[in-house]
Order: C-alpha cells, then structure tokens, then sequence
C-alpha cells in the first residue's frame, strides 16, 4: 500500500467499494476495488477468487487490466488501470440524447464483441454484461470489467446458479430456470446493450423476474415450442403465460438502420443454440458502415 495514495470513492457495488487512487512510483492513476476479508473461515469472498483468477488468465485490449494485488490488514484491494467512467455514466452525461452516435456505436460495439468473443475462445463466460460494467476512456475506447460473476465452461457443461445477471440484461433461458446455459447468455446480454446505446432507453426494464419475463413476451412474443424447441420442459415455464403474438422490435430501434436491426434481432432469438455466436457478430455486415476500432 505505500505505493500507493487512496484518493476519493467513485463507485461501490454489492462486492467492494471503488475508488480513484494513484500509483507513487509511476504518477498514473488506477482504480482501487476495496474488498472486506471477513474474520471467519470464508476467508476472501469467492467472487475476488474468481475475478483475480479469471483476469491473470485474460490479457486483451478491450478487458481492463488487473495490475495489482494488495493486502492490507482485512482489507484487499484489487488495482486496476484506471478509465474515465462507465458507460451508463456516459451515456447520462455525454451523450447528448442519452444515446450514442452511430459511429461510435458501432466501435463501441465491435470492441465489447471481440473482448467477449476472445473470452468464449478460452471457454470463459462473463455472465454480468450490462453498461455499469464496461469502462470508456476519453478515446472511445471501452472495456470489460468486472469477472466477478465470470466462470470457465467445461464439456459437458455443468448445471449453473439461475441467479447471475442483472434482471434488464439476463437471457429467457436464465429467467425460465435453465440449470444449463454457455456462451449464449453473454450474447443476449450485448443485444440488449447495443439497443441501449442507440435509443438511450433499457430494452426490457422489469422489476422482478416475471415482469422481466411478461415485458419480453410482449416485445418478441411468447415463445413456443415451434419458436424455442424444448422451452416449455424449462422449470420456471408456465402453461398459463400469457399468449402474446406480435413481434414489437422493430418499433423500438427507430436510430438503427437496416443492418443493425437484423443484426440486434439475431442476437435476441429465444432459442440460445440458434442466437448468433461472438464470432459471426464480429462479421456481420453491420461493421462496414464505417471505421470500428480492432483489437490488436
């Protein structure tokens, strides 16, 4: 810690407080994640484990760079390079319409897909994409952070917990009780974020589960087993839901063109074995409307 000087607090979430600090050696600022180390046997919460082992692995342009580690009393901090803000934080108080121009949309956009196409190549899922969780810089560069949620992937996939990513951003096959679910989750999470970037509004804003649930029915319709084989054997579907059959999107991507609009509807499809891959994202004919920004 004496390489380091604590300045003010600029974030907190439900694992650690986050604040602005700078490194005495080097002059550059970082941000500093604060972790409470409890007294009893658990230890370092196994969120940090997870987020440290994960991010050691994950060296990449548009993922945010852990550069330390630090012990101090029962305190663990976490030190990473710093960027300027999120993105829900700039798109409140820089965007000029709280949606984000098409040009930068689409760099912004490449940038998130690559960072989660290079963390599917080493079967890692983020599992807790949404704005609050991806950093921009006064370049246009944004970047994954927090891995926290995050897990490796095995074959055969493991049954999982139901209860990781935010409501507004989770995928139909979490909602409905999934025990399995890959990298498929992930792309239901950046389809909803690229419509947030181009209208400024949440896509689908419940406030539990089940309005979750109802408000998608309402814009994709109810799905059925001829739109999502095998989705009415899910454990948290319901022969009683009720039976919506218009297909609303389109009314809601009024900012997007032609090729964006498909390309947002192939990431939204119910059925994950069908939703497009991080891969063929990266090559959707979308991309050619102007300069996007590569990974190195």
């Amino acid at each position: 810690m004496n390489s380091y000087q604590k300045l003010e607090k600029i974030g907190e979430g439900s694992y650690g407080i986050v604040y602005r600090g700078k490194n005495l050696l080097t002059a550059q600022m970082v941000a500093m994640k604060k972790i409470k180390v409890k007294a009893n046997d658990e230890g370092i919460p196994a969120t940090a484990i997870r987020e440290i082992s994960l991010l050691q692995k994950l060296k990449h342009p548009h993922i945010v760079c852990l550069e330390d580690i630090l012990m101090e009393a029962d305190q663990l901090y976490l030190v990473f390079e710093y960027m300027l803000m999120n993105l829900k934080q700039y798109m409140n108080c820089k965007a000029p319409k709280k949606y984000i121009n098409d040009k930068l949309l689409r760099s912004y956009l490449h940038q998130i897909t690559d960072a989660v196409y290079y963390c599917h190549c080493r079967r890692i899922v983020h599992r807790d994409l949404k704005p609050q969780n991806l950093l921009v810089d006064e370049k246009g560069t944004i970047k994954l952070a927090d891995f926290g949620s995050g897990r490796c992937v095995g074959v055969p996939v493991r049954p999982y917990t139901n209860k990781i990513v935010t409501l507004w951003y989770r995928a139909p096959e979490i909602l409905l009780g999934s025990p399995r679910y890959t990298f498929a989750v992930d792309i239901w999470s950046i389809g909803c974020i690229f419509v947030e970037m181009a209208t400024g509004k949440p896509l689908i804003n419940g406030d539990s589960e089940i309005d979750q649930l109802f408000r998608m029915f309402k814009t994709l319709e109810t799905p059925t087993e001829i739109i999502w084989p095998g989705v009415s054997s899910l454990p948290n579907y319901k022969a009683s839901f009720a039976m919506w059959s218009s297909y609303t999107l389109p009314a809601k991507l009024k900012n997007v063109n032609e090729l964006g609009c498909d390309l947002i509807k192939k990431m939204l499809i119910y059925d994950p074995i069908k939703r497009i891959s991080a891969k063929d994202i990266l090559k959707h004919p979308y991309f050619n409307g102007g300069n996007v920004t590569m990974a190195a």
